[in-house]
């Protein structure tokens, strides 16, 4: 690939940001595929954020507030994946003290309704196993599933 100028980073890069929430390690893997050197990627990273095209808090935010509304995701996947993107600890704990308690044992009660319309098993042990298995990889505790279960 061509490397690109600092000003071409930085106009692609500020459109990019207007478009939809992104969070820094995302930008700079972008940087790093088109060559730029590590001391422009920082100006770059400082000036978006200056200019309020990029902040951190506010896509940690954002992302807890859509993976869990709209792909149905529990607290330790969306913490998961945060912390895969390189954020801060006390960011994403902030963040995900946005979520409910209550909202968060309703969605599971749906989940866990909906999927044992589809699930079959020889009796209810082997039922419960398979929900239980559904909603830990959606990022429920098993606390919260065994409550919902029982």
């Amino acid at each position: 690939m061509k490397p690109i100028t600092y000003e071409q980073a930085l106009h692609r890069l500020a459109a990019h940001c207007s478009r939809v929430e992104r969070c820094s390690s995302d930008l700079r893997k972008k940087m790093t595929d088109w060559e730029l050197s590590s001391s422009d990627q920082e100006k770059i990273i400082q000036r978006l954020q200056k200019e309020g095209f990029l902040n951190d808090e506010r896509f940690c935010r954002a992302f807890v507030k859509d993976k869990f509304r709209y792909n149905k995701w529990g607290v330790h996947k969306i913490a998961y994946e945060l912390k895969r993107k390189q954020l801060p600890e006390n960011l994403i704990q902030e963040a995900l003290q946005s979520i409910d308690s209550q909202e968060k044992e309703e969605q599971l009660k749906q989940l866990l309704a909906q999927k044992r319309k589809t699930v079959k098993g020889a009796n209810d042990y082997e039922i419960n196993q398979k929900l239980i298995r559904f909603a830990v990889g959606r990022g429920f505790g098993l606390d919260e599933i065994y409550r919902v279960l029982s």
